[in-house]
């Protein structure tokens, strides 16, 4: 078994640290925000797992990666809920929705009746919509803690401070962003999103609807709280969600439940997603400064949660035995 070092707690180095102490490998997990780590894009994500609705073109690499995901998030995770995704759109946004049928799969078209009955918050409101019945989502940050304690369980050590060169056998650097100090085609891609507590309200899946400018999605989280989410900005900048874009989530939001209007605002915030300039996750093939493997996790874009157990298992099987996954794990020749 091997001395594995991994760089960054959050949704990428929570999996790794799981599966690989899972095949008895002694872990060490560094992250310097403690673990698991809120200071990362994990901390911001809303916890959708749609491998469907993430396929559209110039996707289909995460399409695929997140349908294997799926299969391993069933495995490891018994709070997955594997209700489906609902896309709706307007009656004037419905070239839209069709749109987004011929672009996607694994999806059945239902009407006004199938609506109400699957989410009887959005009965009447919408003629046309999409269901997705093998998506399903999570709640990000108590995920996160499920994984950092069963990894803890299986001998992890949790390390909160900044990782240095060691002797560790690998070092599998999750850093997100970060890492850009060393794979300089990474760049920033900001969301944002609003949290609100509303008890009258209630959902069973998240809903997204479709809109030819402004497309959002809500997902019901735990004790009526709903994660409202909208924004893909191509920008490094990770400060506070703007006045602009919470306008634009809040108005999306009372646009497809009116009660949502009573709602509290639990908290709203942004942060910067990882993507390589084609917006496809990669595993990089490099070397630490004593020359021992550095493999760089990266690039997930808006994937985060959804492709983090495929990237673990990829890793793992490199470091078994040297399998390498066509397209995905891939030498550094410094193109990155």
């Amino acid at each position: 078994m091997a001395k594995i070092d991994i760089i960054g707690a959050g949704a990428a180095g929570m999996w790794q640290a799981f599966l690989l102490s899972r095949q008895g490998h002694k872990v060490t997990l560094y992250d310097p925000a403690g673990t698991p780590s809120q200071n990362c894009a994990s901390g911001c994500a809303g916890g959708m797992l749609g491998s469907y609705c993430e396929g559209e073109p110039g996707h289909e690499e995460a399409r695929d990666l997140g349908l294997e995901a799926m299969e391993i998030w069933k495995e490891h995770y018994p709070y997955l809920k594997l209700n489906g995704t609902l896309v709706v759109a307007s009656p004037r946004d419905v070239a839209d929705l069709q749109r987004f049928a011929a672009v996607t799969q694994g999806h059945t078209r239902v009407g006004a009746d199938e609506i109400s009955a699957l989410e009887p918050a959005l009965e009447d409101r919408f003629r046309d919509g999409l269901f997705y019945k093998d998506e399903g989502h999570i709640e990000p940050f108590v995920a996160l803690e499920y994984f950092i304690k069963e990894a803890a369980a299986q001998g992890t050590k949790l390390v909160a401070e900044a990782w240095e060169e060691t002797d560790a056998d690998v070092v599998v650097d999750c850093r997100g962003l970060a890492a850009r100090d060393h794979l300089k085609t990474l760049r920033g891609v900001r969301g944002e999103r609003v949290v609100v507590d509303c008890p009258g309200v209630t959902l069973s899946r998240p809903v997204r609807m479709t809109h030819p400018r402004i497309p959002f999605y809500i997902v019901p989280w735990s004790n009526n709280q709903f994660m409202i989410g909208t924004t893909a900005i191509e920008s490094d900048d990770r400060g506070p969600a703007t006045l602009r874009s919470v306008t634009e989530i809040m108005a999306a939001a009372y646009a497809l439940i009116p009660a949502l209007g009573e709602a509290r605002i639990a908290f709203m915030d942004a942060d910067v997603r990882p993507s390589f300039p084609d917006n496809a996750p990669r595993i990089i093939i490099g070397k630490t400064q004593s020359g021992r493997p550095r493999l760089y996790v990266n690039g997930l874009f808006r994937h985060g949660f959804l492709l983090s157990p495929i990237l673990a298992k990829i890793t793992a099987d490199y470091i078994e035995s040297g399998a390498k996954a066509p397209g995905v794990l891939l030498e550094d020749h410094g193109e990155w």
